[in-house]
């Protein structure tokens, strides 16, 4: 690792592997980058302003929707809207796709993002985070506008998928196919600063995480592999934030299983295809890890809807494909939970 290395220098040196880049997803990148940094400072002054608690409205989720949810969408909007480089976005905590205004200049990019995941935290200051995925826009920034369906792409065809976690340090995670690398944001300099690079998941974890309060909801394949964890003589351990970025980054650089699978409950999981588990798998895979809805690939899904739902295992390999036999033992393929 070359200690010093900013993101911009980072992601210009990448472009430049590339002869025939255009330059257009660095400046759409540094302009997500700038949404981070506004975003971190209010993440982290939230205790001193009227910022903390709920708007008083729910999202198109039924959730009720917290003002920093509220503030962070509405700054990714305001920073990437005028940058040139998106033809459209679409946020978790809005109904349909967000145009780009025809004042401003097209791009051949999609972004997709989930402002800030575990924003309900943010009072107790537990880590929340901001999720993001980039896909090519198939129309051009010239063709027919951008319609819902254009967002309805696999996982494997992700251009970039990454978050930014705020915690004790606020740091951005991100691929683009090519490994996965972490940069931690220098509060001093105002910089993201390389701190983790080609980031690598064990391939197997001593951590699990689940929520065992829905245990009563659970399906046998997921009751089955807990019981499995906790009788097999390993030393593992439970770990669990309730922050979907949290989790996942914690295993990410440790090791282990996060699971939030389709129960009695939800028949087709909770967790968003696109705006959480499409873009985490892309990071896992990358690093080396896994990602299942218990009964195949998650990046394989072909989405049909903005905010489908799905069943998400992810994390070590050996972990998630232990998981996903004893789905598969139980029924999961046959039962549709897919």
């Amino acid at each position: 690792m070359t200690i010093g290395v900013t993101l911009t220098k980072f992601l210009l040196e990448e472009q430049r592997r590339f002869p025939s880049s255009s330059g257009n997803f660095t400046s759409l990148f540094s302009d997500l980058v700038v949404a981070a940094k506004i975003i971190s400072r209010e993440v982290n002054r939230a205790g001193l302003i009227d910022i903390l608690g709920a708007t008083g409205s729910r999202n198109i989720q039924g959730e009720e929707v917290q003002k920093l949810d509220d503030y962070a969408n509405t700054a990714i909007i305001h920073a990437m809207e005028h940058g040139g480089h998106l033809s459209a976005m679409a946020s978790e905590e809005m109904d349909t796709v967000i145009k780009v205004d025809a004042k401003y200049p097209r791009g051949n990019y999609l972004l997709l993002f989930d402002p800030l995941d575990g924003s309900s935290n943010i009072d107790v200051n537990v880590s929340v985070g901001t999720i993001f995925s980039i896909l090519r826009c198939c129309k051009g920034p010239n063709g027919c506008d951008v319609e819902e369906k254009d967002f309805f792409q696999p996982g494997v065809k992700q251009t970039c998928a990454g978050y930014i976690i705020y915690g004790s340090s606020t740091m951005l995670v991100y691929t683009t196919g090519n490994g996965v690398h972490g940069f931690t944001l220098d509060p001093s300099v105002g910089e993201f600063l390389l701190s983790h690079e080609n980031i690598r998941m064990p391939e197997r974890g001593r951590i699990y995480s689940i929520n065992d309060a829905n245990s009563k909801h659970w399906l046998p394949g997921t009751a089955e592999y807990i019981k499995k964890i906790k009788e097999n003589g390993r030393d593992t351990t439970a770990r669990y934030v309730g922050s979907l970025v949290a989790d996942f980054h914690r295993n990410l650089l440790k090791g282990g299983i996060f699971l939030y699978p389709a129960d009695k409950k939800s028949a087709k999981g909770k967790l968003r295809l696109l705006y959480e588990a499409s873009p985490l798998a892309f990071i896992a895979e990358q690093a080396g890890g896994k990602a299942s809805t218990g009964a195949g690939r998650i990046m394989e899904i072909e989405p049909v809807e903005l905010h489908q739902r799905t069943s998400l295992i992810i994390g070590s390999k050996l972990d998630v494909e232990e998981a996903e036999a004893c789905w598969k033992a139980h029924g999961a393929q046959r039962e549709g939970f897919v």
